[in-house]
């Protein structure tokens, strides 16, 4: 009979540990389930404890009067009633009552209907308990994935926030470097027109000694342009800002750069101003598109000077 109990608790989905505790216990199917109820929030070593406290030998179980057999625990503090002075331990453990009398009273075994009825309320409980823990878990897991989630996108921005800072700092170190090359130049430059006027002058003054006349003061000016003749136009490298008209998604900005600028600022300065982030400049005449790999090209060297229309894509 035991083991025919012990099979449908362990149907039920009960562990076999805790399964056979109940058999044994109790001695029968209807026990078993209260024992599984009243123990169902115990860890296993509580209910060790509770088990050896049970077979201690100086336990000494409350008399009998004269004459009389019991045949039930009654608790007199809330009158429920029990079949085995293991199953009143439990009910005083779990609720704290102290006050136990024995009884002659038989209690009625469980029919079959009520039988099944407790199995299928024990079986509700139990299933309801591990539906909460399977929730829980899903809570669990989904409160994981987002902290996981925006530690990653952080950690993303982060990185794209350093490499734009970083990218900005070689546009400034190449524009700088740029700028002390085109001034070497025109250092080297001056140094050489002014070479070239030394030996002139003193070409001329030697042919001036050897004709026995004076060296002319002032050399042979340059033509002074009159009205009539057509003004030269402003050569590229006089100007020193550029003049942008950036059509975006969210409108149309006129901004004014200096003409070292870098295409790279240039998509930057526009992302923080309109918060789209440029990929492309497309120039309509002459046409042209500018991406990533033109980013390091100043605006004078892109020829986008004095001033241009891009659309920014």
């Amino acid at each position: 009979m035991a083991s025919s109990d012990l099979s449908v608790l362990l149907s039920m989905g009960f562990p076999q540990e805790r399964a056979e505790l109940a058999v044994k216990n109790t001695g029968g199917l209807h026990g078993a389930i209260e024992w599984l109820e009243q123990n169902q929030d115990k860890s296993m070593e509580e209910i060790h404890a509770i088990s050896s406290h049970e077979n201690d030998p100086n336990a000494e179980p409350p008399a009998l009067q004269p004459g009389e057999t019991a045949k039930s625990l009654v608790c007199n503090e809330c009158g429920k009633r029990f079949r085995s002075q293991a199953q009143a331990e439990f009910h005083a453990s779990k609720t704290e009552h102290v006050d136990f009398a024995e009884s002659t009273e038989e209690i009625a075994p469980l029919t079959e209907e009520e039988k099944k009825a407790r199995l299928e309320e024990l079986r509700q409980k139990l299933a309801e308990k591990r539906a909460g823990q399977s929730e829980q878990d899903k809570e669990d897991k989904k409160r994981n994935e987002a902290i996981r989630r925006k530690s990653t996108k952080e950690t993303q921005d982060i990185k794209e926030n350093l490499q734009k800072k970083e990218q900005l700092k070689e546009a400034a170190a190449k524009r700088r470097e740029k700028q002390e090359e085109i001034a070497a130049k025109e250092r080297i430059k001056a140094k050489i027109a002014a070479d070239k006027e030394a030996r002139r002058l003193k070409t001329e003054k030697e042919k001036a000694e050897r004709e026995g006349r004076a060296p002319d003061s002032v050399s042979a000016a340059a033509p002074v342009p009159t009205t009539s003749s057509p003004v030269a136009s402003k050569s590229a490298s006089a100007y020193i800002e550029s003049r942008l008209r950036l059509q975006t998604s969210s409108g149309t900005v006129q901004k004014s750069f200096p003409v070292d600028t870098t295409l790279f600022e240039v998509a930057a300065a526009i992302g923080q101003d309109t918060g789209v982030e440029v990929q492309t400049f497309t120039q309509n005449y002459p046409k042209k598109v500018y991406d990533h790999t033109d980013w390091g090209l100043t605006l004078k060297e892109a020829g986008l000077i004095p001033s241009a229309v891009l659309i920014a894509r």
